[in-house]
């Protein structure tokens, strides 16, 4: 089937849309622990982002498994699937001008480089929320961990499924040693300068 597929050759192209916005569109991908403070941290970026102009989308497990991955368990197979897909969609978004956060577990490595491989090394940033398993269990905010202790979850990463920690991440915040806006404003000032590296 995909002999048949011709790309459509459009008028308005990245560049185009970069210049639109005054800025330039990557991909911030917020890795760690479940309770490790992804989506929070990710959130107040957004914000500080959106108040400088900055065009920005989030995705997030919430928005994607309940939609476009609402196919998909958590099966190993499965999350590099759902890896996969959510990759594909944020490149989809990053041509289009937007700076795209993406908090996700994603504890695989090899499912990691994959994304790199989609969006390009140059469009990724890979934040690695590095919060201690105790930590994150002693929040358990959707009340994950107790289920997976009691049996009622399975494969929950870091109690019956392994998570592959970035080697060498772009940023790394230790949430039990810097408050969420410090977090924040770090990885704020990190990319400011990419920012305005028009492509």
């Amino acid at each position: 089937m995909s002999k048949h597929i011709v790309p459509h050759s459009y008028q308005i192209s990245k560049e185009d849309r970069l210049k639109a916005n005054e800025h330039n569109s990557f991909l911030l991908w917020f890795t760690g622990l479940s309770g490790s403070g992804k989506s929070t941290i990710a959130n107040v970026v957004e914000q500080k982002l959106f108040h400088q102009g900055i065009k920005t989308y989030t995705l997030d497990g919430d928005n994607i498994r309940k939609g476009i991955n609402n196919d998909l368990t958590f099966s190993p197979e499965d999350r590099t699937e759902n890896i996969r897909r959510i990759a594909e969609i944020a490149n989809l978004m990053v041509d289009a001008g937007l700076v795209v956060l993406a908090a996700f577990v994603s504890p695989y490595k090899k499912d990691r480089q994959n994304i790199k491989s989609i969006v390009k090394d140059v469009n990724f940033v890979e934040i690695f929320i590095n919060t201690s398993i105790e930590e994150c269990e002693r929040r358990d905010v959707k009340g994950l961990y107790k289920k997976a202790r009691a049996g009622e979850i399975k494969n929950m990463t870091g109690i019956s499924a392994p998570y592959e920690a970035p080697e060498n991440p772009d940023i790394e915040i230790k949430t039990e040693d810097e408050s969420v806006d410090e977090a924040a404003q770090r990885i704020v000032d990190y990319i400011t300068p990419k920012l305005s590296e028009l492509q």
